[in-house]
């Protein structure tokens, strides 16, 4: 999907369209507090009806250089992407680059909301996809009618008309043989852009890209390579394996030359299942134990509240709890603890993760604060727990 998190905001505010806009920063404040200020600063127009948001003045949204806090950019429009601002940079610095762009927060509710919009739509037309996020999967065209014409092209020009219709949102499509590629070619024409890329169009369209460009190779993987004087895919398609290996190691080294000739023998998974749940966040200022006892207490119970909503709403229990922390010197630390049966309740997550918080340094200042629960299993598939010997069940 196209700039997804900015998109679903301009939906609710299209006066927005063609303006640099940063989505990030804490969660959305209710429209009706918007609109009463509205109608304290213009008490002569009528604020009124279905159609009031989409009449805010421009001039009357926050801008990014009144900013002043720790929070990332979740992401960015097309317009605020030109003077260089880009997902997880933070506030801050994309409001030295784009002062003038429009501050919004985020709207999780409204983003989930369509986010499985537009995955139904598509599994309405090509039903094997793979849920990689909430803006993003990958599509087997293999066996759905029509998938092959045009190399791919009429259907997803039918995929995007089809989310369009749905959501009133763009997605920009990559058609190729394997999914390493068709992801590389889903970022060649943004925004509502197709690209496809045939198996001899590696040395023409992939190999000049740089090597980044590749999903899997990091910041630190590519400074290396740059180290080495690999630039491009092609001048890592031109080592030989055994240098590769020798140098970042051999499952590395051995991945890092397939994917410099296109090779990927991935399928398209319908069904994964996940290893753990969490929510975490990060504060504006730093929080203290003691000195915000009350503040840090409400946020560490919302986030407690939030995991077993996630685990109710997706059908999950689990059975190791655990807490993440960062301080203020960056340094995170994290402790968990695996009880005796699975759950959900967030009554029981919220205890065994504070009885998690006791085992870790509260007198630093803390940065964020992370609630975690893995060992899922399916509600109505958990495995039956082994019996304990009668003598030391007595014991304990």
């Amino acid at each position: 999907m196209d700039a997804f998190f900015a998109s679903v905001e301009l939906l609710r505010y299209p006066q927005l369209k063609g303006l640099p806009v940063v989505i990030g920063g804490g969660r959305r404040r209710d429209d009706d507090q918007m609109l009463v200020r509205l109608r304290e600063v213009y008490p002569e127009r009528d604020w009124s009806g279905d159609d009031a948001l989409s009449r805010i003045p421009v001039d009357f949204f926050p801008r990014l250089e009144t900013y002043a806090g720790r929070g990332v950019a979740t992401t960015a429009t097309y317009a605020a992407r030109q003077f260089g601002v880009g997902s997880a940079m933070g506030l801050m610095k994309a409001a030295k680059l784009c002062p003038q762009a429009i501050l919004l927060p985020v709207d999780f509710d409204e983003v989930r909301r369509i986010s499985r919009l537009f995955k139904s739509t598509i599994r309405e037309i090509a039903p094997v996809v793979e849920d990689r996020g909430v803006d993003e999967v990958y599509i087997d065209f293999t066996n759905v009618p029509g998938g092959q014409r045009e190399g791919g092209r009429t259907l997803a020009r039918l995929i995007q008309k089809s989310i369009h219709q749905a959501t009133g949102l763009t997605c920009s499509i990559g058609v190729a043989p394997n999914k390493l590629i068709a992801k590389m070619a889903s970022e060649f024409n943004k925004p509502n852009g197709i690209s496809i890329v045939h198996a001899d169009d590696l040395e023409q369209l992939i190999w000049p890209l740089p090597c980044r460009k590749i999903n899997g190779v990091g910041p630190k993987a590519d400074a290396k390579l740059q180290g080495h004087g690999i630039h491009t895919v092609g001048e890592l398609a031109q080592r030989e394996p055994h240098w590769l290996v020798e140098h970042f190691g051999k499952s590395y080294g051995a991945w890092l030359h397939e994917v410099a000739w296109g090779r990927d023998d991935r399928p398209v998974q319908t069904e994964s299942e996940p290893v753990s749940m969490s929510r975490e966040t990060t504060f504006e200022r730093d929080l203290h134990a003691v000195r915000d006892r009350n503040e840090l207490g409400a946020i560490f119970t919302r986030l407690c509240e939030q995991v077993a909503d996630d685990l109710q709403r997706k059908g999950y229990v689990g059975k190791t709890i655990g807490v993440k922390l960062r301080y203020d010197n960056f340094q995170i630390v994290t402790r968990d603890t695996t009880i005796d049966h699975f759950t959900q309740d967030p009554a029981t997550v919220r205890r065994q993760a504070g009885l998690c918080l006791k085992r870790v340094d509260l007198t630093r200042r803390i940065r964020l604060l992370g609630v975690r629960v893995g060992t899922l299993a399916k509600v109505g598939e958990v495995p039956p727990e082994p019996e304990r010997p009668p003598e030391i069940a007595q014991l304990f």
